[in-house]
C-alpha cells in the first residue's frame, strides 16, 4: 500500500507539472482594487467584457479630447492576461487561481510570484494583508505538507525577508539593518542566496504571521502626494522547501520567491523632493532595468542585462526559465489613474508576450 501511494504521488507530480508547462512558465494576472470611500465618486471607466466566460479581458476608457476640429473623441484601451480581477474579487478568489504554483514548490520547483503597479493599487494588501498571498500560501504549504505523510514525506520550512532600499538590501527582520548583504548565484544549482539574512525556521503558521509583523514594521515606507503611506522598497519573502522521502531516499528542495514591488511613480504626480526624490529615481529605475530584462528574454537576445540592478540581479533565476513565475499587476480604479494603470497594463503585456523556457526542478544539495 505505501509502495502504491508513492508512485501515485510521483505520477500525480508529472501530470502536474505538465499542466503548469502548458499554462505558460511566466503569466500574467491584472487585480483592479476597489475604490475606498469618496474614490466612489472619481472612478475610471473600466469595462470587464467576458466576465461571465473566461475572464481574461479589461478594457479602460481614456478622457475625452477635443480634436481641431472641434470633435470629441475617446480612446479606449483594451487588454488580455491569464486572468483578470475586477475590484469585487477577494484575495481568496486570487489565491485559487494561484495555488497550483504553490504546490510546484512543494514539487522541487522554484517559484516566483510578484506585485507590480503604480503606488497605492493594492500591491502590499495582495501580498501581505492578513488573508493575503504570503499567508494563504502558507498555510497551503502546511496543509499539503502534513497530507504527504502518508507518502512518506517530511517537509521542514524556512523563511527570510528582505528589501531592496535605494540599491541596498536590508534584512527586514533586524531592526535598523547596517550590514552589507551581497547577492550570490549557485549557477549549477540554479540557487540565489543573499548573505547575512536572519533566517526564521516556519514550524508553525504562527511564526509567519510574527514575521510578517517584523519585516512590516521594519519596511521603509513614507508619506507621498500618490500614496500617504507608501511603500518605498521592494519586498521579498523567501520561503524555501526541503522534502525528504525516508521510503524512497528521494528529496525535493524548492524556493518560493514573494515579491511585492515598490510603486511605480511619475515624478510630476508625485512632487518628490529630497530623500523621497532619491527614493522615486531608484525605484523607478530598478523597474525601468526590469523591462530591460524582460525585453532582452522576449527577444531572444544574447546578453540579458540582469546586473544593472540588484532587483534583476536577485530574480536572475526567477526570470531565466529555471522557474515558474506569476506577475500580478495591480491598478487603481480611479480616472486621474487611467495614463498611469495603461502604461502598467502595456508592460504586463511585454511580460505575457515573454517566453522563457521550460522549468527544470531544482536538484537538491549534496546531503553532508
Amino acid at each position: 500500500m505505501r509502495e502504491k501511494l508513492v508512485k501515485e504521488e510521483t505520477l500525480r507530480r508529472v501530470l502536474h507539472n505538465q499542466v503548469q508547462e502548458l499554462k505558460g512558465n511566466i503569466r500574467v494576472f491584472c487585480r483592479v482594487r476597489p475604490p475606498a470611500g469618496a474614490e466612489i465618486r472619481d472612478q475610471a471607466q473600466i469595462a470587464f467584457p467576458d466576465t461571465d466566460e473566461h475572464a481574461r479581458e479589461i478594457e479602460l476608457v481614456g478622457p475625452t479630447t477635443e480634436t481641431a476640429l472641434g470633435t470629441a473623441t475617446t480612446k479606449s484601451y483594451p487588454f488580455a492576461f491569464d486572468r483578470v480581477f475586477p475590484p469585487a474579487a477577494t484575495n481568496g478568489e486570487v489565491f485559487e487561481e494561484i495555488s497550483q504554483l504553490v504546490q510546484s514548490a512543494l514539487d522541487g520547483y522554484n517559484v516566483c510570484i510578484f506585485c507590480y503597479g503604480q503606488t497605492g493599487s493594492g500591491k502590499t494588501y495582495t501580498m501581505s494583508s492578513a488573508d493575503g498571498m504570503i499567508p494563504r500560501t502558507v498555510q497551503q504549504i502546511y496543509a499539503s505538507a502534513a497530507a504527504l505523510q502518508d507518502r512518506g514525506w517530511a517537509y521542514t520550512m524556512e523563511g527570510q525577508f528582505l528589501e531592496i532600499y535605494n540599491e541596498n538590501i536590508n534584512d527586514l527582520l533586524v531592526a535598523d539593518d547596517v550590514r552589507k548583504h551581497e547577492i550570490r548565484h549557485d549557477a549549477k544549482l540554479c540557487r540565489t542566496t543573499v548573505t547575512d539574512l536572519t533566517t526564521v525556521a516556519l514550524d508553525t503558521p504562527d511564526r509567519v504571521r510574527d514575521i510578517l509583523a517584523t519585516a512590516f514594521a521594519n519596511r521603509s515606507v513614507a508619506s507621498t502626494q500618490a500614496n500617504e503611506r507608501s511603500s518605498r522598497s521592494h519586498c521579498v519573502f523567501v520561503l524555501r522547501l526541503l522534502g525528504v522521502n525516508a521510503a524512497s531516499g528521494e528529496r525535493r528542495e524548492g524556493t518560493l520567491n514573494l515579491i511585492d514591488l515598490a510603486g511605480s511613480e511619475r515624478l510630476s504626480f508625485s512632487q518628490s523632493t529630497g530623500d523621497r526624490l532619491k527614493e522615486t529615481l531608484a525605484i523607478n529605475k530598478s523597474l525601468s532595468c526590469l523591462g530591460d530584462v524582460i525585453y532582452a528574454l522576449g527577444s531572444a537576445s544574447a546578453h540579458i542585462p540582469y546586473r544593472n540592478s540588484k532587483l534583476t540581479y536577485l530574480l536572475q533565476y526567477s526570470l531565466s526559465g529555471n522557474s515558474k513565475t506569476l506577475m500580478f499587476v495591480n491598478i487603481s480604479p480611479l480616472r486621474q489613474h487611467v495614463t498611469e494603470s495603461v502604461n502598467s497594463l502595456r508592460f504586463a503585456t511585454k511580460v505575457n508576450n515573454t517566453q522563457i523556457g521550460v522549468a527544470r526542478r531544482v536538484k537538491p544539495a549534496p546531503v553532508p
